[in-house]
């Protein structure tokens, strides 16, 4: 009976012995390894690496070392700003293009003005100076009521066409025109007509009868060698006086004023030209 209760003495210290040093290792493992053991053994979860396992390590050391960038674009180089330019849709690129120094206007050439009627029914002003015309249609200006000025200087007409009612200035200097190529009547129409230039053409008679409301006459350098005694007054009407028509040119005709002192008697003032 004692030696019973020996055994089970015996066997109770036993166990609590061996279970006396397991705190121990199991603070270990919670604590990890101990300082000497650092680098002896790693965890990393459920997988160890031990220094062994490093040579597979790639060294990243080597990758300090610039790239070679030879296949790329070189560096763009920039000598003046250029503003961009308004492009259509259906262009994909657009090209600014500087005016040339040798730029010309292209002069109308054809021998004939077509018939402007229509939609320019408003028109008042029509420059066609310096140009190669020579003639123009004969109803081109007919249907134009608001016409004012028609500028047909250095062309090459020989005649003039129908002229509107409403027209006040006219300039058909340094032409070719004739004065066959002046319909009889052309002016007398024309109430409102104020300036009349004939300049340095081909005429060899003074053009009329002229309206009244006529200011100034042009026709110096033409080839005028007479004139009719109705040319600026009315014969007839010995008290007629013509004050509006002031500036009378024929310097450079071979036309003798003093010859035919009953043309314009009623005039403000004397013709400019030869008297001797």
């Amino acid at each position: 009976m004692r030696l019973l209760a020996f055994l089970c003495l015996l066997t109770l210290v036993l166990h609590e012995a061996g279970t006396a040093s397991l705190p121990g290792e199991r603070k270990r493992e919670e604590h990890g390894p101990e300082e000497g053991d650092t680098y002896e053994f790693l965890h990393a979860g459920n997988y160890a690496l031990s220094l062994e396992d490093y040579g597979e390590v790639i060294d990243l050391s080597s990758y300090e070392e610039p790239a070679d960038y030879g296949d790329q674009i070189s560096e763009a180089k920039v000598d003046s700003l250029t503003l961009p330019t308004r492009t259509s849709p259906s262009q994909s690129t657009v090209v600014p293009k500087m005016p040339s120094s040798n730029l010309t206007v292209p002069r109308p050439t054809t021998t004939g003005l077509p018939n402007v009627q229509g939609s320019h029914a408003k028109l008042k002003r029509i420059d066609l100076s310096s140009n190669s015309i020579s003639s123009i249609h004969n109803d081109a200006f007919r249907l134009l009521p608001a016409l004012q000025d028609l500028i047909l200087p250095e062309n090459q007409l020989a005649a003039l066409p129908v002229l509107p009612s409403g027209l006040e200035f006219l300039d058909v200097r340094l032409n070719r025109l004739q004065s066959s190529g002046i319909q009889p009547e052309a002016f007398v129409a024309l109430e409102r007509l104020q300036f009349l230039y004939l300049a340095d053409n081909l005429l060899d008679s003074i053009p009329g009868p002229l309206p009244l409301s006529l200011c100034s006459l042009h026709l110096q350098n033409n080839m005028i060698e007479t004139m009719g005694r109705d040319a600026f007054c009315d014969t007839g009407e010995r008290r007629h006086e013509r004050r509006r028509l002031e500036d009378i040119r024929l310097d450079g005709n071979p036309i003798n004023l003093s010859l035919f002192p009953e043309a314009y008697f009623c005039l403000p003032r004397l013709p400019v030209g030869r008297y001797t």
